[in-house]
């Protein structure tokens, strides 16, 4: 049978020469949601500036301020996209604070009218191309949530709770992914990422049922917050260091980390169904006061 090779110079392999550590599956690739459009936004903004010498000190100066209206707009939509994303990944959300798709419409709108001035354009037709250039943003990158969105018979308030915590977790292991890059460990990072995932199911548990958040804060918050301090410490002390100690007492971490969170996702998806159990039961009951008698499911 074939073995996957697992040498010293693999890419995932102990610079040691020992065997490849088990358990850890590869990170997962993580996709910008900002792509290469919004990247590629960023050109104009340099064209213009380039282009704006060389017909005096008001053409100049009204180029560099269309070259950084364009700048502060595709900054704009890639963090918009990427606030878009994390809203579309879970189920309860509230709309972006800052419509930032939006405003780097009229970005792209006021930067095209000054671009038009700079290259002697008429107020009336720069003022057409900011039109059409802001409509082919909005084509192109869509608009931004305008709604909260959550769970049908949660109220306002409870949504909002979820929300905070939630965003305080995904801030918090987002922070972690940034610190450990300092250590240059594509095994630790690997490992990371597998316990990340194992947070995440518990975050998801929460966003399906908010009134599993009492029960599961300490984790998404304290908890969390003590991870990223442990990981940001590992990580300034591995780049340094190597040291083959530290990075074992990291790893364990982890370990009991991620056996914490497994145990409190499972045990609140065992009450979860226990609370449902009681309703059916309840339900049963009280249809039968009515009259209406239901053969007992097999597989209760």
């Amino acid at each position: 049978m074939a073995e996957r090779y697992g040498g010293k110079y693999s890419p995932d392999g102990d610079a040691s020469g020992g065997p490849r550590e088990h358990g850890i599956m590869p990170a997962p690739a993580q996709v910008d949601p900002a792509g290469l459009r919004s990247n590629l936004m960023f050109l104009p903004p340099l064209a213009l500036a380039l282009t704006s010498f060389g017909g005096g000190a008001v053409l100049l100066a009204t180029g560099l301020l269309g070259a950084a209206t364009w700048a502060l707009a595709a900054i704009l939509t890639r963090e918009g996209l990427r606030a878009e994303a994390a809203y579309h990944d879970r189920k309860i959300a509230r709309r972006p604070a800052l419509p930032r798709k939006l405003l780097a419409s009229f970005g792209v709108a006021g930067g095209t009218f000054l671009a038009g001035i700079t290259h002697g354009s008429d107020i009336i037709s720069a003022v057409i191309y900011g039109v059409i250039a802001g409509g082919l943003h909005v084509a192109a990158f869509g608009i931004d949530p305008m709604r909260a969105k959550g769970m049908e018979g949660i109220d306002t308030f409870q949504q909002d709770r979820v929300a905070r915590v939630v965003d305080e977790a995904e801030r918090y292991l987002r922070e972690m992914s940034e610190a450990l890059l300092r250590a240059k460990d594509r095994k630790m990072e690997a490992r990371l990422a597998q316990f990340q995932s194992k947070a995440r199911t518990l975050i998801r548990t929460v966003e399906e049922d908010p009134r599993d958040l009492t029960a599961a804060r300490r984790y998404l918050g304290v908890y969390l917050m003590g991870a990223r301090d442990a990981t940001i410490k590992f990580a300034d002390i591995y780049a340094r260091t190597r040291d083959a100690k530290a990075r074992a007492n990291y790893a364990a971490l982890l370990d009991d980390l991620e056996q914490n969170f497994d145990a409190r996702t499972e045990a609140l998806l065992l009450d979860d169904r226990s609370n449902l159990n009681v309703e059916i039961d309840v339900l049963r009951d009280r249809l039968q006061r009515e009259g209406v008698h239901i053969a007992p499911n097999k597989t209760e």
